[in-house]
């Protein structure tokens, strides 16, 4: 008897339609034959799931039995199988109606006693099984948590291979699982969040943060030692706008489709806070392997890379960056397949001024030569520092500032602000000023002919390319909007062109 159920593939942070064939009472010799493109996980699922029917008292097949996961020409990978070939298994040996089984999009990695356990990819088979009009999606508890945040289908958690086929044989109700009940709809606890109160001192790093997290610019941060650029950087997600439901999905099928959701990490409503280090990959920046996945900077998408001790990561890796930067996605091709990701972040970096760290420091002298200064500094490609907006100076604290008792701006009293400024960029271009095009640029960053004269001795004197050309512009809109000022001033265009600190070659 012939037992069809649905189920999916990831490709990517996508799933496409799978369907489980299983055949049973074929003449021949006693086999279980699995077709259909699968990889070592999925060939092991015969001992998984023999084991977890006679352990949860049904019978297996006594006759030739063939499983075929359609269509042939896809890659199958990963134990979510076991679930939807279990049951495969029960109604084509008619232990379940086969009828109700096409009602639900099934997946699920079993044990050898029967429970269910969590699999990857969660969120895009609630996705496909909304596109593909099911009536739901049967996924282990903890998967199910993330896919019921997706609106317009039903989430049903199952804890175990009984649990299911009572629910398919209409024995047991499960109610579907609310999307408020997950935990990935929680937003992060106060007090579990890094403040930006705790920053002493820095007025022009603060500034220049708040300017970069408003407008989504890339940040980059020149100072010694200790002069606070990596604490800064960690206390960016603290003032940054919570995400839409739009953009917090899209994070997770990303994190989902990396398996990262599976972990007890991160499983609330807030963007993500990626920061590799500089030994990582290119495959591991970029994503990639055998079978592509995301890598960093796709895992950071609609959140913040931080990039710490830049000149130390290695040329190739960086030089991945570029494209991900101008074009917000990326493509990977591998002979397993090709995807594009989303890539959308803002890049903060840090780096020492020099290879001791302390050149134009007051207090301690730099032993470095200028030969030693240019070599550290040619790590970094000019098409890569092209693409970073801002750059900004942090210079060592005096004593009398460590050891001050008074607190700084709460991240409270910044957000408010980038949250003014984030609603006027949206109502104008419907996303951030980082991301405008050159048709909007023109429209929405208009100068006089006084700041076209300040911009053109700017390109002059400091050699910029046509790409940092149109960066200030974009910087110097988003200080007006922090200002609520409908055009660009004079004042916030100077302001932006100060922020290409190594554009102006100050450190040598």
């Amino acid at each position: 008897m012939l037992a069809v159920v649905s189920s999916g593939s990831l490709l990517g942070i996508q799933a496409l339609p799978i369907q489980v064939e299983v055949n049973t009472g074929e003449a021949g010799e006693l086999r279980f034959i699995l077709v259909g493109l699968p990889d070592a996980a999925v060939k092991e699922s015969q001992d998984r799931v023999f084991s977890a029917l006679m352990n949860c008292g049904f019978r297996i097949p006594a006759t030739r039995t063939t499983i075929n996961l359609a269509p042939g020409d896809i890659r199958k990978e990963g134990p979510l199988y076991d679930l939807p070939i279990a049951l495969g298994i029960l109604a084509a040996t008619r232990q379940i109606p086969i009828d109700s089984l096409n009602d639900y999009v099934i997946a699920g990695e079993l044990s050898l006693s029967g429970k269910t356990r969590d699999i990857k990819g969660a969120l895009a088979l609630a996705l496909l099984a909304k596109k593909e009009g099911k009536a739901g999606v049967l996924l282990p508890k903890k998967s199910a948590e993330e896919a019921a945040l997706v609106e317009g289908i039903s989430v049903f958690p199952i804890d175990s291979l009984d649990q299911a086929v009572r629910f398919i044989a209409g024995q047991i109700t499960i109610p579907p699982l609310p999307s408020n009940a997950s935990p990935f709809a929680q937003h992060p606890r106060d007090h579990n969040l890094l403040d930006f109160s705790e920053i002493k001192g820095q007025k022009a790093l603060r500034r220049a943060v708040e300017v970069a997290v408003a407008g989504g610019h890339n940040l980059l941060m020149i100072g010694p030692p200790g002069s606070g650029k990596s604490m800064i950087a960690k206390r960016i997600p603290s003032i940054m706008p919570p995400p839409t439901l739009e953009e917090f999905l899209e994070i997770l099928s990303i994190q989902s489709a990396a398996g990262i959701t599976l972990s007890n990490e991160n499983r609330c409503f807030q963007r993500p806070f990626r920061s590799p280090h500089h030994t990582i990959s290119d495959v591991g920046l970029l994503g990639g392997g055998s079978i592509p996945g995301p890598g960093e900077i796709s895992l950071a998408h609609n959140g913040v890379l931080f990039m710490d001790e830049l000149p130390e990561f290695k040329r190739s890796a960086l030089e991945v960056l570029r494209q991900p930067l101008e074009d917000g996605n990326v493509t990977i091709s591998r002979s397993a397949g090709k995807i594009t990701l989303p890539s959308s972040f803002i890049l903060v970096t840090a780096m020492n001024p020099c290879p001791c760290g302390y050149l134009g420091d007051k207090k301690r002298e730099c032993r470095c030569t200028v030969p030693q200064i240019e070599r550290y500094r040619n790590r970094l490609s000019g098409p890569l520092l092209d693409r970073i907006d801002i750059h900004i100076e942090a210079h060592s604290l005096p004593i009398d500032e460590l050891q001050s008792q008074s607190l700084g701006e709460s991240s409270q009293t910044i957000s408010s602000r980038i949250a003014s400024a984030r609603k006027i960029q949206h109502n104008r271009i419907n996303t951030c000023n980082a991301r405008m095009s050159n048709k909007q640029i023109r429209t929405h960053c208009q100068t006089t002919a006084e700041q076209c004269q300040i911009l053109q001795q700017a390109m002059e004197q400091l050699n910029l390319s046509a790409r940092a050309y149109d960066r200030i512009l974009k910087v110097s809109r988003t200080i007006a909007d922090l200002e609520h000022s409908p055009d660009i001033q004079t004042a916030h265009l100077l302001e932006a062109i100060q922020y290409r600190t190594l554009d102006r070659n100050t450190f040598y």
